[in-house]
């Protein structure tokens, strides 16, 4: 079931969302809806973690497999073509979402009921509602354009 159109999320904030996580080497994240893979791949490689992308579509699963491997890192990511609400998402330490305000809602009870004490959601754009951020970041991805574009919420449990 998709719940959210595929928008890739530009590289710097990629790397924005990773560095307000407090990503740490060694801790887990997933990336639900992953699309190309570029958040876990990014995590992997340059913040030291290990990284599970959830994506449903094929085709995007496959884009991403392929720079897994181009790059190396199979050991530290891993692409799964699956359901997000199928995912036991248990032993993340951070989740990251870019999806719409209705989708968040949808996954917001999975998230409650499965991630532990001190884990980490961040999300692109879209916050999720009823949830009170610890830290909303307007981000600037082009600094001549002289106004944020983005807007990165991070939440603790």
């Amino acid at each position: 079931m998709y719940i959210a159109p595929y928008v890739s999320s530009p590289l710097p904030v990629v790397r924005r969302m990773l560095i307000l996580s407090e990503l740490k080497p060694g801790e887990l994240i997933y990336d639900l809806g992953s699309g190309d893979g570029r958040i876990v791949i990014t995590a992997a490689k340059e913040f030291g973690a290990r990284a599970v992308g959830v994506e449903l579509r094929e085709d995007l699963v496959k884009q991403a497999h392929e720079k897994v491997s181009e790059l190396n890192l199979n050991g530290k990511v891993k692409i799964v073509q699956r359901d997000m609400f199928n995912v036991d998402l248990s032993p993340a330490d951070v989740v990251t979402l870019y999806l719409t305000t209705s989708a968040n809602e949808k996954v917001k009870p999975k998230l409650e009921s499965e991630l532990r004490e001190g884990a980490r959601v961040v999300c692109h754009d879209y916050e999720i509602l009823g949830w009170k951020p610890d830290r909303v970041d307007k981000f600037c991805e082009n600094p001549r354009l002289g106004y944020p574009s983005h807007t990165i919420y991070v939440y603790k449990k």
